[in-house]
C-alpha cells in the first residue's frame, strides 16, 4: 500500500468519525448551519478524493449521501429516518474502507440499495410546497460585495480547479484531498468572500500531512484563519513509544547525576547539571504531552450509540458529557473505549425506564445519562450515572441464589454494595428476555476485567427509583511524577506528592506527639484527630512498640479522607518514572507501581488510595486476602463509627462519632458553678456541662473527661467517667430503652453498650436548642439604640448583643441623626419615644425627611406608657412597633418580626 492511499484511509476514517458525531448533533439542532457546512464539506472532501484515486464504489456512496445533505442545506426538513439513512451509509463507507485497508484494493459489491434509498429520499421533498419559506434564506443576498482587484468568483475558481491537472504525481493528490473544500460554500450565498482564499492556502501548503483534519474544527471561522492553524504532522506511535522510553532513561540518568552531586561538594558541575535538569524536565513534559489524549476521543462515538439505542428501545435519552478535556495515557484510552461504550449501552437498556414508566413515576420523560471525568488524588475518575430505576437488588439476590453464586444465608448477610457487585459475575443477568442490546450476561464481567487489566477499580452506587452511578478509578500506569522519597524500616518508598498535604515531626519530647485510643495511634493536628498507619505495619512487618512514638508523619488526603503515614526518615522529592506493577502483584492495593531511584535502587510507589482503605478498616495487617479485604471494605459501608466511654457505675455508653466535635480533658479546678449549673470557659465562651448519667459527679480534683458537642457557636460538654475507644461496627440496637436519655443497647466489641440519645441532653444545656437559636438576624445587622438614660442603654445593650446585633448607642435625637448620616451600616433603630428635648417622635420625623437609605430604616419605639395617641402617631410616622420600655422579651420579639425581607430592603436601598 503506497503512502498516498494510507494517508487517504487515515484521514477518511477521521472524517467519518467526525461526521458521525456531528450528524447526531445536527439532528438535535437542525437549524445550525455551521454544523451542516462542516458535515457537507467533509463528505465532499471524501467524495472528491475517492474520484481522484479511482475508487468508484466509495465515490458513488459519498455522492449520494452528499446529495441528500445538499437537500438539508436547501431547506428540506431534517427527519430521523433521513439521518438514520445517512448514518447507515457512513457505516457502509467505514466497512469498505476497512476492506480497502486490509487488501489494498476497493472490494467489489453493489450499494444500489443504499444509493437508491438516498436518491428517493433526496427527491421526495421536492414535490411538497412545505419549503415555501425557502426564499427567505436569500435575505442575506445583499451582503454580496463586488470583487476586489485580483479576486475571482467562486464559479471561476471551481471551474479552474476541475479543469486543472496536478503538477506532479506527489503534489497533485495531496492537494486534491483538501481542494474540494472550495465547492462547498458555492451554494451558500451569505458567505461568498470567506471560502475564496481557502484553495489558495491549501495549495501553498501541499506538504502538510493532515490539513483536512485540522480544518474541521474551525470550519465556521474565516477560511484564511482556519487554514493558518494547520500545524500537524502524523507520527508513528512506535516512534513516540521509543521516544518516551528514551526520555524515561534520561530522567533516570539525570536522577543518578543529581544523587552523585548531593554526595560530593565539587561545585564545578552544578551549573551545567542544573541546566541539564531543566532541559530534561522540559523535554519530559513535551514528550508526555504527545502520549496524553483527551478522554473525549473515547467518547466520540457515544452520542451515536445513545441515539441509535433511543430509536431501537423507543426511549427518550439524553447524553450529557463533562470533563472531555481530561487527559490520560493513550494506551489507557484505548483499553477503556469498549468498557465505556458497553456501560453506556447498559445504562440506556437496563437503567433508563420507558417514557410511560418515567411519566407514571413523576420523572421527566427524557432520561439522562451523565458521563464525567476528572483527576482525583493521583488517579483519573470516570463516572457513568443515569437517573433511571436503579438496580433491583432483590432480583439480584434471587438470581445469585438461583445460579448458586452464593447461598441464601450468605446473600441475607451481605450489604447492598456487596450484592450489587454480583452483576460483574460472568453470565449474570436479571433481564427477563435476551435482546440485541443486552441480556446474555457477558458484558459487565468483561468491563471489570478490562479495567483491572490497567490496574483500575470499578464501584457501584445505586438507589432504587433514583438511578445508578458507576465509578471507575484508573491508577497511575506509565508516567513521570513528583514523589516524596521516605524510609520505613529498612526499605525506601515513594509517596506521590499529589496526595501529600504536609509533613509533621513527632516525638515524645515535642509538642506534636502520637497519642493512642485503645492502642491505635492518632495524631492531634490542629484540633483534629488524625488516624495514623505505619508502612511497616501495613506490610505486616514486625516493629518495636515504641517505634510509633517518633518519626515523621506524612499527612495525606484521598477524597475527603485525611490520614497520616508514619515513616522513619524523609529524604527528598524526586521526579520518578512510574512502572506498572507486575501482573502477579497488581492485586496488591497498597502500591501503584515501582521505580528506579538515582542510586539504582528499585523502590515501591505507595498508593494513597490503598492506604486509605487500610485506614478505613482500622487494620495494620497487610496479609488480608484481596477478596476478603474488598468484602470488608464493602461491609464498612454499612458500619457506624462510635465513640465508646464509661458513664455511671462503670457502664459502657456510646454515641455516633460524627456528632462529636472534640474530646477534652480539663482540670477540675476550671469548672465554675453559676446558678447551680456547672460551666467552663471554653474558647472565649461559657460552655455548660451536663453529666452523661445522673450518677456521675463532676470531680473536684484531677482531670475531668468531656465529650464536646457544638452547633454553630453553641457548645455543650457531656461529662463522662472515661473515654474508652473509637469503634467501627454495624450498629444493631437489640433492646430499645424506655429512658429518654438512651436509644437502646447494642453489642460493641463483645460488650453490652448503651447508645445514648444526644437529643435528650442538648435541651439540658440550652432550653431552646431544639428550637434553634433565638437570634433573629444575621450577625452583620447593626442596631442604633437611642435613649437619654445611660442606665437603660447599659441595660439593653447586652440583651441586644446577645440577640446577635452589633449595637451603637446615642444619648439624644441630635446625636442619633448625626450617627445615621455618618454611619451607613445601621440596619434598624430602637429609640425611646419620651426623651426630653427632641423626643423619639421628632427623631423619626427627621429620619423620614432625609433622602436615601435613612428614610426607610425600620424603627421600634420604647415607651413607658402606650396610649391611643402614641399608637396613632407611630402609625403616621411608620414606626414598626411599640414596646414597653422594661419588656426585654417583647423587644426581642419585635425585632424578630423585622425579618430578613425588611433588612434586605434596607440593604438594597443602600
Amino acid at each position: 500500500m503506497d503512502d498516498l492511499l494510507r494517508e487517504f484511509l487515515t484521514e477518511s476514517a477521521e472524517h467519518l468519525d467526525t461526521v458521525d458525531a456531528e450528524l447526531v448533533r445536527f439532528e438535535q439542532d437542525p437549524n445550525n448551519q455551521t454544523i451542516l457546512r462542516n458535515i457537507f464539506r467533509l463528505v465532499h472532501t471524501i467524495k472528491g478524493t475517492c474520484g481522484f484515486l479511482g475508487l468508484p464504489r466509495l465515490e458513488a456512496l459519498a455522492h449520494a449521501a452528499e446529495t441528500l445533505m445538499g437537500q438539508f442545506r436547501d431547506g428540506m426538513p431534517v427527519t430521523g429516518p433521513a439521518v438514520s439513512l445517512i448514518l447507515v451509509t457512513l457505516d457502509r463507507l467505514k466497512a469498505i474502507l476497512g476492506d480497502l485497508e486490509a487488501t489494498g484494493t476497493e472490494p467489489t459489491g453493489s450499494d444500489d440499495d443504499l444509493i437508491g434509498a438516498l436518491e428517493v429520499m433526496a427527491s421526495a421533498p421536492i414535490a411538497p410546497a412545505a419549503p415555501a419559506p425557502a426564499p427567505e434564506i436569500k435575505l442575506p443576498d445583499p451582503v454580496i460585495r463586488e470583487l476586489k482587484p485580483g479576486e475571482v468568483t467562486l464559479e471561476d475558481l471551481e471551474r479552474a480547479f476541475m479543469e486543472a491537472e496536478g503538477p506532479d504525481p506527489f503534489d497533485a493528490p495531496v492537494a486534491a484531498a483538501p481542494e474540494p473544500v472550495a465547492p462547498q460554500p458555492v451554494a451558500l450565498a451569505p458567505e461568498p468572500e470567506a471560502p475564496a482564499p481557502m484553495p489558495v492556502r491549501a495549495a501553498e501548503a501541499p506538504v502538510t500531512e493532515a490539513p483536512a483534519k485540522s480544518a474541521d474544527a474551525p470550519a465556521a471561522s474565516d477560511g484564511e484563519g482556519a487554514i493558518a492553524k494547520v500545524q500537524t504532522i502524523r507520527v508513528n506511535v512506535d516512534t513516540l513509544e521509543h521516544l518516551m522510553t528514551m526520555v524515561s532513561e534520561l530522567v533516570l540518568t539525570r536522577n543518578q547525576l543529581l544523587e552523585i552531586a548531593r554526595r560530593h561538594d565539587d561545585s564545578t558541575y552544578k551549573v551545567p547539571l542544573q541546566r541539564l535538569s531543566h532541559v530534561t524536565a522540559e523535554l519530559q513534559e513535551g514528550v508526555m504531552k504527545t502520549r496524553m489524549q483527551p478522554i473525549g476521543n473515547a467518547w466520540q462515538k457515544l452520542p451515536r450509540v445513545v441515539r441509535d439505542l433511543s430509536s431501537e428501545l423507543g426511549k427518550q435519552i439524553e447524553l450529557v458529557m463533562s470533563g472531555a478535556e481530561t487527559e490520560l495515557d493513550r494506551q489507557v484510552l484505548e483499553v477503556i473505549k469498549d468498557p465505556l461504550t458497553h456501560m453506556v449501552r447498559n445504562s440506556a437498556d437496563h437503567g433508563i425506564e420507558s417514557s410511560a414508566d418515567r411519566k407514571a413515576s413523576g420523572k421527566p420523560v427524557r432520561g439522562t445519562i451523565r458521563l464525567s471525568a476528572y483527576h482525583e488524588g493521583g488517579t483519573i475518575t470516570i463516572e457513568i450515572a443515569d437517573d433511571g430505576k436503579g438496580l433491583d437488588l432483590a432480583a439480584i439476590r434471587r438470581k445469585a441464589v438461583e445460579r448458586k453464586v452464593a447461598s441464601q444465608a450468605e446473600v441475607e448477610r451481605m450489604t447492598d454494595a456487596q450484592v450489587a457487585k454480583f452483576i460483574f459475575h460472568p453470565g449474570f443477568s436479571t433481564a427477563a428476555a435476551i435482546t440485541s442490546v443486552s441480556g446474555r450476561g457477558v458484558g459487565m464481567d468483561v468491563v471489570k476485567t478490562n479495567i483491572e487489566l490497567i490496574g483500575g477499580v470499578i464501584d457501584i452506587n445505586t438507589q432504587l427509583g433514583r438511578g445508578t452511578t458507576f465509578t471507575i478509578k484508573i491508577p497511575l500506569t506509565l508516567a513521570i511524577i513528583a514523589a516524596l522519597i521516605v524510609k520505613a524500616g529498612e526499605q525506601r518508598f515513594a509517596v506521590p506528592q499529589v496526595a501529600v498535604l504536609e509533613l509533621v515531626r513527632v516525638d515524645k519530647a515535642t509538642a506534636q506527639k502520637v497519642e493512642r485510643i485503645n492502642g491505635s495511634p492518632v495524631l492531634r493536628l490542629r484540633e483534629r484527630l488524625l488516624p495514623i498507619v505505619t508502612l511497616t505495619g501495613v506490610l505486616g512487618q514486625d516493629q518495636a512498640a515504641d517505634a510509633v512514638d517518633s518519626g515523621f508523619v506524612v499527612v495525606a488526603q484521598v477524597g475527603r479522607q485525611r490520614f497520616g503515614i508514619l515513616v522513619d526518615e524523609v529524604f527528598h522529592t524526586e521526579e520518578i518514572v512510574v512502572k506498572p506493577m507486575s501482573s502477579k502483584l497488581r492485586h496488591l492495593p497498597l502500591f501503584a507501581g515501582n521505580t528506579i531511584l538515582g542510586d539504582g535502587a528499585v523502590v515501591l510507589i505507595v498508593d494513597p488510595n490503598g492506604i486509605a482503605q487500610q485506614v478505613s478498616q482500622g487494620s495494620q495487617s497487610g496479609a488480608i486476602p484481596v477478596e476478603a479485604e474488598v468484602e470488608e471494605i464493602e461491609a464498612a459501608d454499612a458500619k457506624s463509627t462510635l465513640l465508646v466511654f464509661k458513664g455511671g457505675a462503670g457502664s459502657f455508653k456510646a454515641v455516633p462519632l460524627s456528632l462529636v466535635t472534640r474530646l477534652e480533658e480539663i482540670e477540675s479546678a476550671k469548672v465554675e458553678w453559676v446558678g447551680g449549673r456547672p460551666l467552663i470557659q471554653y474558647r472565649g465562651r461559657l460552655m455548660p456541662l451536663v453529666p452523661a448519667d445522673p450518677s456521675i459527679e463532676i470531680r473536684s480534683s484531677g482531670t475531668q473527661a468531656l465529650v464536646v458537642f457544638s452547633d454553630g457557636e453553641r457548645a455543650m460538654g457531656l461529662v463522662v467517667d472515661e473515654i474508652v475507644d473509637i469503634v467501627e461496627e454495624r450498629l444493631d440496637v437489640e433492646i430499645a430503652a424506655e429512658r429518654s436519655d438512651l436509644i437502646g443497647s447494642a453489642v460493641l466489641r463483645g460488650r453490652a453498650t448503651e447508645i445514648i440519645n444526644i437529643a435528650h441532653f442538648l435541651p439540658l444545656a440550652y432550653d431552646d436548642w431544639a428550637r434553634g437559636p433565638k437570634k433573629p438576624v444575621k450577625h452583620s445587622s447593626t442596631l442604633l439604640l437611642v435613649d437619654d438614660s445611660a442606665f437603660f442603654r447599659d441595660m439593653l445593650s447586652p440583651v441586644l448583643k446577645a440577640a446577635g446585633y452589633s449595637v451603637i448607642t446615642a444619648a439624644s435625637a441630635d446625636e442619633a441623626v448625626a450617627t445615621l448620616l455618618s454611619n451607613g451600616r445601621v440596619d434598624v433603630v430602637v429609640c425611646d419615644l419620651e426623651m426630653p428635648g427632641r423626643s423619639g417622635f421628632d427623631l423619626v420625623g427627621a429620619m423620614r425627611k432625609v433622602e436615601g437609605r435613612v428614610a426607610s430604616l425600620p424603627v421600634i419605639g420604647l415607651s413607658g406608657t402606650i396610649g391611643a395617641e402614641a399608637i396613632e402617631r407611630a402609625r403616621t410616622l411608620g414606626i414598626a412597633d411599640l414596646v414597653a420600655k422594661f419588656d426585654r422579651s417583647g423587644l426581642i420579639s419585635a425585632l424578630a418580626e423585622l425579618d430578613a425581607p425588611s433588612l434586605a430592603a434596607v440593604a438594597a436601598a443602600a
